[in-house]
């Protein structure tokens, strides 16, 4: 019983250690490298996405919103827009699914506007693999468990986005970030990064049930775990 007891110890103390070693010596450059290679291979998708989105959105190409990240520290995170300014008759910008176009759609259903983000991962801001970035107002709605999803960089990808994307409640999609933070490594990451590629691919999880992207977090403060 005690030689089990202490293989086990062993077992864990060990994945533990390789966890932390990928963490901090290998994610960092293995995200440099990956975003580095994606933007080059990428430059004449950027250009020509940069250009049609100019001829049918108009100025700014790029969406430039504050997020936290690592740490709750906020960063600008850039994606390509994908919506229009359209304003009421009292200076407000119209609901979602009004200014979202066709085009700002296909964008979307490609995961196309998310290319900029590799600029973020390039910087330092964000990795490839890891909880999404999330707005600046949702910070004091978090409850304790949900604040865990700051100890790692925000993702391109991550684990709520492979199971369900914007079609899966916020529960269940904190639950997943968590998850992931717990259970982080290099097999891990890599599993995410293709299984992401098949999701942009058949196009899964774009919108909620009843938003053109997801509905907005009012706050849980119950823990919930699956």
């Amino acid at each position: 019983m005690q030689t089990e007891l202490k293989t086990s110890i062993n077992t864990d103390l060990q994945q533990s250690n390789e966890k932390g070693i990928y963490r901090r010596f290998i994610k960092r450059p293995m995200d440099f490298l990956l975003s580095l290679i994606a933007i080059i291979v990428l430059s004449p998708i950027f250009v020509a996405v940069a250009i049609l989105v100019r001829i049918k959105l108009g100025g700014p190409v790029i969406f430039k919103q504050k997020r936290p990240g690592l740490n709750e520290e906020i960063f600008t995170m850039y994606k390509f827009r994908t919506m229009t300014d359209e304003k009421d008759s009292n200076g407000h910008l119209l609901p979602d699914n009004v200014r979202l176009t066709k085009f700002g759609v296909f964008l979307r259903s490609t995961s196309l506007d998310e290319l900029p983000e590799l600029f973020n991962i390039l910087k330092g801001d964000m990795s490839i693999i890891g909880p999404r970035p999330l707005l600046v107002s949702y910070l004091p709605l978090y409850n304790e468990h949900q604040k865990r999803r700051h100890e790692v960089r925000p993702g391109l990808s991550g684990l709520a986005q492979v199971n369900g994307r914007n079609s899966i409640s916020w529960d269940e999609k904190f639950n997943l970030d968590i998850e992931y933070i717990d259970k982080i490594s290099f097999i891990g990451d890599w599993i995410y990064i293709f299984l992401t590629f098949k999701k942009v691919v058949v196009r899964e999880g774009i919108s909620s049930e009843t938003t053109a992207t997801m509905d907005p977090f009012i706050g849980s403060r119950e823990f919930t775990s699956e």
